[in-house]
């Protein structure tokens, strides 16, 4: 288990909070052990919590031309028929994945192909599970096409508590399969668009793994 990058800014800032918040308890209240106490413990379960948001385990991406890997780890609260309005703009299978606090963090590409697309988009921060979160919110778009001309579209989205979107990639870039293109920080969602006639092998609340699980297979 490693530290990502990301979290090296967010770990120093909480090692020094919690500096600050100590010495500050031992200087007015070395009297009162219960209160120097209750302050430790409290410190440490919140450099815990920053540590374990910003974990970046190793893992072997399921690699495979057929198949739609999950973007990130979290649950699935999205399968249904939708229009993609930005781009594409035709009917398409939306799958989204919402990331608590909790989850993993990392965000992977679900197929290997070139960037085709990609925009920034600066917004709101309404609640990631909020239906207008996809066109109203702080969001990144990428859409990746496949060797075989398939595209996917996909969406890294910020929530209520997510307020930065990291991003690795542009367009022209060569992606593969499992490979990082972004962070997203302390809560979000991640949409998927694929074509419309795509298998999907998961189910409404199912958990779910970035790079590992197969969300959809594509048509041949």
């Amino acid at each position: 288990m490693t530290i990502h990058k990301e979290g090296y800014t967010s770990i120093a800032l909480c090692v020094l909070f919690i500096f600050i918040i100590n010495a500050f308890t031992h200087y007015y209240f070395s009297d009162k052990a219960w209160l120097v106490w209750g302050i430790y413990i409290l410190s440490f379960l919140l450099f815990i919590i920053i540590l374990q948001f910003f974990r970046n385990p190793k893992i072997t991406p399921t690699i495979n031309d057929e198949y739609v890997i999950c973007p990130a780890d979290g649950k699935v609260v999205v399968i249904e028929e939708t229009v993609e309005t930005e781009f594409l703009k035709d009917k398409r299978i939306q799958v989204s994945i919402f990331m608590s606090p909790v989850n993993v963090h990392v965000n992977r590409n679900p197929i290997s192909g070139m960037v085709k697309y990609f925009k920034y988009h600066p917004g709101k921060y309404l609640f990631a599970w909020n239906p207008k979160s996809s066109t109203d919110n702080e969001r990144t778009t990428i859409l990746v096409e496949n060797n075989r001309g398939v595209p996917v579209l996909f969406r890294q989205i910020a929530g209520a508590l997510a307020r930065r979107i990291v991003w690795y990639v542009k367009e022209g870039d060569q992606v593969k399969q499992g490979d990082q293109f972004g962070f997203i920080k302390f809560g979000s969602r991640v949409d998927v668009f694929l074509p419309l006639g795509t298998k999907i092998n998961v189910n409404l609340g199912d958990a779910v793994k970035g790079g590992i699980t197969v969300l959809a297979n594509l048509k041949g």
